[in-house]
């Protein structure tokens, strides 16, 4: 039987887990000392040790992870997403051991995770792109200086090597933007082990919206349509949509367009999310990066879709060619789906993380609800990773009706022992412009007051 390590843990690992073992294939865990009674590992068919409760001694020790997937004699490895997931050395470490990489190839993972590279990779396959700089020596004053008036301001310094909303610092005042390029060079040499940045113009009202596109290689590539991200705490997503409606319909089919041309062009394979900046006031679209990985919002594609993602990553990854089988006509849409994501931390302190015991956990149920989780009660929530512990999505026949059913699964949501950002989900999705769709990048941090 066909063995598939789990390169991860939380709810992405028991998500994978689920469609794995779907397929009628062995799910492998892998655990550190803080997970070893972690639900990804109750799950799971088989699970092996890695190492200590710090990532780095675990889940980012590459070495681990391949000795770990030799030792139970595993075919394929699935990143799920963090982690090692966008790590070119990590895909091919695993091929070089013989595995199969459920994910891109390391080449394309190399080009798309250097913000600067993948910029010019769109300009060529012609996507539209904000103006922007190369990477910037964050020594040479003079330079910056004359970058940021040839741009214009306000702008937004960005680490070449970034992602996940780390290594983002906006510029408003001219004369901040020598300390805040230095100070994003020095953080994103810190969590990306490169200290480039660049430049780009920043959008005052933008929507985040992003194209979910599945790959076929040399065969050409496929949409599985449209989400909004636009609500956003520290340029983390908190909401996500799909598919978005306040988009001009043009501009909607050319952010499709343009990310199926991408994915062509570097003859992507499997599953990536092309991501976008909609300028709401000229319906203008700019790429922002591909992310060569499954996102956390990729279940409310699957809700609006039918379509497991997962099982297709596996199957592509692992089977015969899928360019007869995957067809764009074959793929269609029905009703809008929303995500919240419920995270162990206190709205109130900032957004701190808050880990601790779950002493009691009730989760909703009921029709176009569904629930993906790490943990149950009883578990605890460490402070060694993220501090995310659900997703509860709810599709509908429209954004209305999405939205009614996700208020009556929060209603049924209880979770106690620690601090989560439960109730502050419930009175966003509460607020009347966000019920009347006007939402933006900067909603949250603009209505925080009301919202907290």
């Amino acid at each position: 039987m066909t063995k598939i390590l789990i390169a991860n843990r939380g709810e992405i690992a028991c998500r994978i887990i689920s469609s794995v073992q779907q397929l009628g294939m062995t799910a492998v865990a892998v655990y550190s000392d803080a997970d070893a009674q972690a639900r990804h590992v109750r799950l799971a068919d088989e699970a092996v040790h890695l190492g200590g409760p710090r990532a780095a001694e675990s889940y980012l020790d590459v070495s681990k992870v391949l000795q770990a997937a030799g030792s139970v004699g595993a075919d394929a490895v699935h990143p799920g997403y963090g982690f090692l997931a966008e790590s070119a050395g990590f895909a091919e470490a695993c091929r070089d051991a013989g595995l199969v990489f459920v994910g891109p190839d390391p080449d394309t993972i190399r080009l798309m995770g250097d913000k600067g590279r993948a910029r010019d990779a769109a300009v060529a396959a012609g996507v539209p792109i904000l103006p922007g700089t190369d990477k910037l020596d964050p020594s040479d004053e003079a330079r910056l200086m004359a970058e940021g008036e040839r741009l214009g301001f306000p702008l937004l310094v960005k680490a070449a090597g970034g992602g996940g909303g780390i290594g983002l610092r906006p510029v408003l005042d001219p004369a901040k933007l020598v300390k805040s390029v230095q100070s994003t060079s020095a953080q994103a040499g810190r969590a990306f082990s490169d200290p480039s940045v660049y430049l780009e113009r920043l959008v005052r009202r933008a929507r985040h919206i992003e194209v979910q596109i599945f790959g076929l290689g040399a065969a050409g590539a496929v949409h599985l349509y449209l989400r909004e991200c636009s609500l956003q705490r520290r340029y983390q997503k908190i909401v996500e949509e799909a598919r978005p409606g306040a988009l001009d319909p043009a501009a909607a089919q050319g952010m499709i367009d343009t990310a199926l041309a991408l994915a062509r062009a570097c003859e992507y394979r499997g599953a990536g999310t092309v991501e976008f900046l909609y300028d709401d006031e000229t319906a203008g679209f700019y790429f922002m990066e591909m992310n060569t990985r499954l996102q956390v919002e990729h279940p409310v594609t699957e809700m609006i879709t039918g379509r497991d993602l997962v099982a297709m990553q596996v199957q592509f990854a692992l089977g015969p060619d899928m360019s007869d089988a995957l067809r764009q006509d074959d793929i269609s849409a029905t009703g809008h789906a929303v995500e919240l994501r419920i995270c162990a931390e206190d709205p109130a302190r900032q957004f701190m993380p808050a880990p601790g015991p779950i002493s009691a956990l009730v989760l909703p149920v009921g029709d176009g609800i569904r629930v993906d989780t790490g943990f149950e009660a009883g578990d605890t929530v460490t402070p060694f990773y993220d501090s995310l512990l659900m997703k509860i999505i709810a599709h509908g026949e429209n954004r209305s009706d999405a939205i009614a059913r996700l208020r009556a699964a929060l209603s049924q949501t209880r979770i106690e022992g620690l601090a989560t950002n439960l109730g502050f989900l419930k009175t966003l999705i509460e607020h009347p412009d966000y019920l009347a769709d006007r939402v933006h990048t900067k909603f949250v941090e603009e209505n925080i007051s009301t919202l907290i």
